[in-house]
């Protein structure tokens, strides 16, 4: 049965004018001139960023990937090759589709796509509309999905339905109906698996932003917010991360000259699309930029990706350090080798320096680390850094212009050398999230500086080392987790009396989610407590990779001297209850 054959309140739905952005400053006006005098900020919009390149690099080879769009029940997804010419067809393709749906200039989209031709088409249509994307994750449920739709109004969810064998209109219609419960209006959906509208290609895109209109009360376009990056967050569920064009675009362009892209990178895009770090570090953008090939990856497993370096001859790629050990044991195992490969970038979570050493030796590649966030900050590796700096730190600032801050828990400056809390700001560090007054508060110092929470060391070099979290999160292989969000829904369960998320260090996604239960009855959780809080979890909307894999119940906690939970007793506890894996 299609989703069409379903009665739903959903059909009556009709494009409508949204709300627009709630325009706040990101930099103050003495900074902001700064930047501009020292050649940061460039007046163009991504827009515009996109354009040259698609002209300039017309027919080169801009993609190689599996597409979803307009195929029918039963058929499966096919590798193509898209030059650049070809992409800037499909975008407009997408945008025209876009356009029928209602979509004008300063709308916000939901972008949730796999690694599939069409993210990038449908991330260009979007941009060339003026259209301001939110970067879903494919695996994001309606939860997520409903937080990101009540907080920017967006006018379209795009998505591909059946992809990662998820029921994505089933999610639109579960957060859809609560929405419309709470007299909201949903946006409308777009499932590109669907055929098209008979669009096509027309000569150039009615909308098209250009360097003289405004923008989101901007006098100057590229000031405003350009797209939505997601922030795991500490206090609940993601954060909404404004980026502007300048700031975005500044970032891309230093990030693509450091890593020394080029018409002949290969860049293969393993991790989701969507991340921050895939997108621009240098990512996405970054071999669009530099007129290079990216090579969409269906699925991250190994064999996979093996399969498509010796296909198509990749140059590059970006891994977390789970993938990247994952890598290096199966390549040792089946003696193989990668002629093409040349760099692999390692980022999302510390990679310890065997882990690293292993890959290096391995591979026969060269690496470079990467810690950075969706905020802002991105350090890396340099290409011509000795091997010990690159094996044991996470890199340094892309720009002279990023001030770094390590301070003690006072927030009093430590001396050099010593471990303590990152704060920075910088030419492209928001300087606050999207309608989140109590987050910027505690996110946020007076003089505009952002508390990362990490916990770091910095070299003489001006390499960091991180050597921890400060902040209540959970690093799942590059995920941040809210404690917050996980233990909240906890305690809604029959007899929790209360609950505690702690994040166990796992060798292979950094740290893996441990929920600690203070219960009354333990008959109420059955002979698998994990498979009760599991189902819990999953049917309350939690994306898979949110929800907890290993449950301990505990008749008391371990407190503080002043009465607190002490997360760091209980993690040494469980610990040491841990003798197997669930």
């Amino acid at each position: 049965m299609s989703h069409r054959d379903l009665a739903s309140p959903f059909d009556e739905l009709k494009p409508v004018t949204r709300s627009p952005l709630e325009f706040q400053g990101f930099v103050p006006e003495e900074r902001l001139k700064d930047y501009y005098l020292k050649g940061y900020y460039q007046p163009q919009t991504i827009a515009q960023f996109l354009q040259e390149s698609l002209s300039k690099y017309a027919d080169q080879p801009a993609a190689i990937g599996l597409t979803h769009q307009s195929q029918g029940e039963g058929s499966g997804s096919q590798e193509q090759k898209w030059t650049y010419k070809q992409l800037a067809a499909q975008a407009e393709l997408a945008a025209q589709r876009l356009q029928s749906l209602g979509a004008r200039k300063g709308d916000r989209v939901l972008l949730q796509l796999p690694n599939c031709l069409e993210f990038l088409s449908y991330m260009v249509g979007s941009f060339q509309l003026g259209l301001v994307p939110v970067f879903c994750l494919p695996k994001h449920r309606e939860r997520e999905l409903e937080h990101f739709a009540r907080q920017v109004d967006p006018a379209i969810h795009i998505f591909a339905q059946g992809a990662e064998n998820c029921d994505y209109w089933s999610l639109y219609r579960a957060y859809s109906q609560r929405m419309l419960a709470a007299n909201l209006r949903p946006p409308l959906a777009l499932d590109i698996t669907e055929p098209g509208q008979g669009l096509e290609p027309q000569a150039g895109l009615p909308g098209c932003p250009d360097a003289e209109e405004t923008a989101d009360k901007c006098a100057k376009p590229w000031e405003s917010v350009a797209l939505f990056q997601l922030s795991g967050g500490t206090t609940g569920r993601s954060k909404m991360i404004p980026r502007t064009h300048m700031d975005y675009l500044y970032s891309v362009r230093e990030s693509a000259h450091i890593c020394q892209l080029s018409p002949q990178t290969k860049m293969l895009v393993v991790l989701p699309a969507a991340h921050n770090f895939t997108m621009s570090s240098p990512g996405i953008l970054g071999v669009l930029y530099s007129g290079g090939t990216l090579i969409m990856a269906g699925d991250p497993s190994p064999q996979t990706a093996f399969g498509l370096i010796q296909r198509h001859g990749a140059t590059m790629a970006s891994l977390v350090p789970a993938l990247a050990r994952a890598w290096a044991l199966l390549a040792e195992r089946g003696g193989l080798s990668f002629p093409s490969l040349e760099l692999v970038q390692v980022g999302g979570a510390k990679f310890s320096p065997s882990a690293a050493r292993h890959l290096v030796e391995v591979l026969g590649v060269k690496l470079q680390q990467v810690f950075g966030m969706a905020e802002g900050l991105v350090n890396y590796t340099r290409l011509d850094d000795p091997l010990e700096i690159v094996l044991t730190t996470q890199g340094r600032p892309i720009s002279p212009d990023d001030e770094i801050l390590i301070l003690d828990d006072q927030d009093k400056i430590l001396p050099a050398g010593q471990a303590g809390h990152l704060l920075t700001r910088g030419p492209y560090t928001i300087g606050a999230y999207y309608r989140e007054e109590k987050a910027n508060r505690e996110s946020f110092t007076d003089q505009g500086f952002y508390r990362t929470g990490d916990l770091v060391v910095a070299h003489p070099s001006g390499h960091l080392e991180v050597v921890g979290r400060a902040k209540d999160q959970i690093n799942r292989a590059g995920e941040k987790i809210s404690v917050d969000e996980i233990e909240d829904f906890a305690l809604q369960l029959p007899a929790v009396q209360d609950a505690v998320a702690v994040g166990l260090p796992d060798p292979d996604v950094g740290e893996r989610i441990c929920l600690v239960l203070l219960a009354g009855d333990l008959k109420a959780f059955g002979p698998s407590p994990l498979d009760y809080v599991r189902r819990a979890y999953r049917q309350a909307g939690f994306a898979t990779y949110k929800l907890p894999e290993r449950v301990e119940l505990l008749s008391q906690f371990p407190l503080t001297k002043v009465g607190k939970i002490s997360r760091k007793e209980l993690r040494e506890r469980i610990g040491k209850i841990i003798s197997s894996p669930q």
